[in-house]
C-alpha cells in the first residue's frame, strides 16, 4: 500500500519556478504535457463521503487508474494512501468504469512539468486557475526543500485541485463545472 504526502504551493510563474528548481540542481523528470483528469463516483457518491476518489488521468494517449483514500489528519501535509496502475487505453477504462455503474464527476485539466530535487518529486502545474507546484516526498524532505528555496510552511496547501476549483467559483461567483482550458 503507497501512502503519497504532498503540499501545493501557489506560483506566479512556471517558468521562474522551473528555473529556480534547475539552479538548485533539479533533475528534469517530464517535459511539459497536457494531463487530462476525470474522477469517477457510484451514483450514491459513497467515494465522495468517504473523501476518497478514483481517477482516470490520460497524458499522451497513455493512462493511468488512480485510488486514493482519505486524507489523513495532519495540519501541515495532505497524506492519503494511492494506489496506481498504468491503462493502455483511457478512453477504454473511463467506459469500464461506466459500464460498472460508476458515472463521471469532475474534469481538471493542467499543463504539468516534472522535477526530482532532494527526493521530492515536484510538479509545477498550469491550470485554467492559476499555477501551482506540488511537492512529493516524506514529510522531511518537504519541509527541507521547502526551505531550501525559501517557501514557508504558512504557503503550504493542502486542498485538492477540485477544493481550489470550487474556492475560485465561490469568490467569482460562477457556476462550478468542468476546470479545463
Amino acid at each position: 500500500m503507497g501512502v503519497e504526502t504532498e503540499v501545493k504551493i501557489k506560483i506566479e510563474s512556471v517558468e521562474d519556478f522551473s528555473e529556480r528548481l534547475l539552479s538548485h540542481g533539479a533533475a528534469r523528470v517530464s517535459e511539459k504535457s497536457l494531463e487530462d483528469n476525470i474522477l469517477f463516483d457510484f451514483p450514491d457518491d459513497r467515494l465522495k463521503m468517504e473523501r476518497c476518489l478514483l481517477r482516470v488521468r490520460s497524458v499522451d494517449g497513455r493512462g493511468v487508474l488512480t485510488y486514493k483514500g482519505a486524507p489523513r489528519p495532519d495540519a501541515i501535509f495532505k497524506s492519503r494512501e494511492e494506489l496506481e496502475t498504468g491503462v493502455k487505453d483511457p478512453e477504454t477504462a473511463i467506459e469500464i468504469l461506466e459500464r460498472i455503474g460508476m458515472r463521471q464527476g469532475f474534469r481538471y485539466q493542467k499543463y504539468r512539468r516534472e522535477f526530482a530535487l532532494d527526493g521530492v518529486a515536484v510538479a509545477v502545474d498550469e491550470t485554467p486557475i492559476g499555477n501551482y507546484a506540488e511537492l512529493e516526498g516524506t514529510k522531511d524532505e518537504i519541509l527541507n526543500l521547502a526551505e531550501k528555496l525559501g517557501i514557508a510552511e504558512s504557503c503550504f496547501i493542502r486542498k485538492s485541485y477540485h477544493a481550489l476549483y470550487l474556492d475560485y467559483c465561490r469568490e467569482r461567483e460562477i457556476t462550478p463545472q468542468s476546470m479545463v482550458f
